[in-house]
């Protein structure tokens, strides 16, 4: 019976590892990240997105990022202006909303996306 739970536990491990990340054939990356290395991707060439709403927003944001409302009428069509050819850093409270948004971004022909793991609720940084 251990060997059947340990099988288990191994087989929930590998795949939800392999959901955290990723990469297509064609280069596009869509990866869940640490806190650690979601930080070491800032930069003035990516685009650092919150998707939490604006009174979340307002108590507190990573960076000089940039609000766009999961919950928001012109969420789609604030995400289709972002620049395409640019990294994508996204996050909300907890990583639901910016696990879908990232999703999104995939879908729309982003190239390069990060999520943080965890969301805000899981940055150290504060």
């Amino acid at each position: 019976m251990k060997q059947v739970l340990v099988v288990f536990l191994a087989f929930i491990a590998l795949t939800s590892c392999s959901e955290a990340q990723e990469k297509t054939a064609d280069g596009i990356i869509n990866e869940v990240v640490t806190a650690e290395k979601f930080k070491s991707l800032i930069s003035d060439d990516v685009q650092l997105i919150d998707v939490r709403t604006p009174g979340e927003y307002d108590g507190g944001k990573i960076g000089n990022a940039v609000n766009i409302d999961f919950y928001g009428a012109n969420f789609d069509a604030e995400l289709e202006k972002l620049d395409k050819s640019k990294t994508v850093l996204i996050y909300c409270a907890a990583g639901g909303r910016s696990g879908k948004a990232a999703k999104k971004l995939a879908k729309l022909g982003f190239k390069e996306v990060y999520d943080l793991k965890g969301g805000y609720g899981n940055w150290p940084y504060k």
